[in-house]
């Protein structure tokens, strides 16, 4: 992992991909901390009344994060690893003591943890979600100084990856487990929902806002119970191709069903992670092989799906290659560098004829991306560069 001096100003052009390819090797990814800004100023100024928490698992370099934090982002983590992997960046980021809780800055968002991890938080007074009754049980018993967070089921219909067959309660039990919690003595701060990752479907943000407010009406009738936060998750898509209706047009939805139906003292959150670091990175690979295959040329590239475009297989993404070198485009495959016939990066890919030790690129490629990489088949994942960081 290298910083690269602050050189270069805007978008990666072909020249400086090239010289970073020719500098440090391929596979390579090449990180844009002027795009990840831009991105989250994007975010701030279209919804401002939400504080925004990145979400850790979309890409956890630790330069990310310190970007993020440096620019008055918080954090959303699933694991312990990546709870102490923010907490300690942000413990050196920090002019002032460290708060003896560190709601403000983190929430654990992940509702299903294992005792050794909630043991471990306990001490941080941490802000975690849950979603069943065994849930809340741990929780009360391994991290009792934890403020907790109610996780509802909402639509996902035509997210990219839907979460909520896996996550979440119906909103007819989201108020016993609110009152349960305050019964046990624990705090219920919140409600949480998460509509599905890449959502163009806005109506699902809609429905997920008025169930919530629905909950949120129930919990202060049945028991008296003030709902202080509102995390409306994640899922704001990433403008992977024109097909993508832009983010303002998402934000003007999102604000007029928050000023519709939320007390104005409610304290908003959400957990972009795509949306922030998708369109921040650019992969670059070599071209290791090239064949003809029953009339279609195929090429082999110093990457794969178990590399930088695990996208491919973990995310229903897929990321277009192109060429340094111009000339006529046509049909070709191109495969990942390991020995298995599941690396297959694309079966119908446009691009000109091309040559052993040619170098490719694909933009857009920072979420879930290297992030998810792994040493299948001896192969290292790319190097990661990061300019303007």
């Amino acid at each position: 992992m290298l910083n690269v001096s602050s050189v270069f100003r805007q978008h990666m052009t072909k020249t400086q991909l090239q010289a970073l390819a020719k500098k440090h090797g391929t596979p390579l990814v090449v990180i844009d901390h002027d795009e990840l800004r831009r991105n989250y100023a994007m975010f701030r100024k279209h919804l401002p009344k939400v504080q925004c928490y990145f979400a850790v698992k979309a890409n956890a370099e630790p330069n990310i994060i310190r970007t993020f934090y440096k620019a008055g982002a918080s954090f959303d983590v699933a694991s312990l690893p990546e709870f102490m992997l923010v907490y300690e960046n942000i413990k050196k980021l920090s002019a002032k003591q460290q708060q003896d809780y560190i709601w403000d800055k983190i929430i654990y968002a992940n509702p299903i943890k294992p005792e050794k991890t909630l043991r471990a938080l306990d001490k941080y007074k941490p802000l975690v979600t849950f979603d069943n009754l065994t849930e809340l049980e741990k929780i009360k018993k391994f991290a009792p100084h934890a403020g907790v967070v109610v996780r509802l089921a909402v639509a996902n219909t035509g997210s990219q990856c839907e979460l909520s067959n896996k996550f979440g309660c119906s909103t007819g039990e989201a108020v016993d487990l609110i009152c349960a919690a305050f019964k046990m003595g624990l705090v219920c701060e919140g409600i949480s929902f998460h509509v599905g990752s890449q959502c163009t479907n806005f109506q699902n943000f809609v429905q997920a806002l008025n169930a919530a407010a629905a909950v949120i009406k129930e919990a202060r009738e049945r028991g008296g119970h003030e709902i202080k936060i509102l995390d409306i998750g994640g899922g704001f898509p990433a403008p992977y191709n024109q097909h993508v209706k832009p983010f303002g047009e998402l934000a003007r939805v999102i604000n007029a069903e928050i000023d519709r139906l939320f007390d104005k003292n409610i304290q908003i959150i959400a957990e972009p992670g795509r949306f922030l670091v998708a369109t921040a990175a650019t992969s670059v690979a070599r071209i290791v092989g090239k064949a003809v295959r029953e009339g279609k040329r195929c090429y082999y590239i110093d990457d794969s799906v178990y590399h930088t475009y695990s996208g491919i297989i973990f995310d229903h993404c897929q990321y277009p290659l192109k060429a340094f070198k111009s000339g006529k485009p046509e049909v070709c495959a191109v495969f990942g560098q390991t020995c298995d016939g599941l690396d297959v990066i694309s079966q119908s890919e446009l691009l000109p004829d091309l040559e052993v030790d040619d170098l490719v690129y694909s933009e857009n490629i920072g979420a879930y991306s290297n992030a998810s990489a792994t040493f299948f088949n001896g192969f290292p994942p790319a190097k990661v560069i990061h300019v303007n960081a």
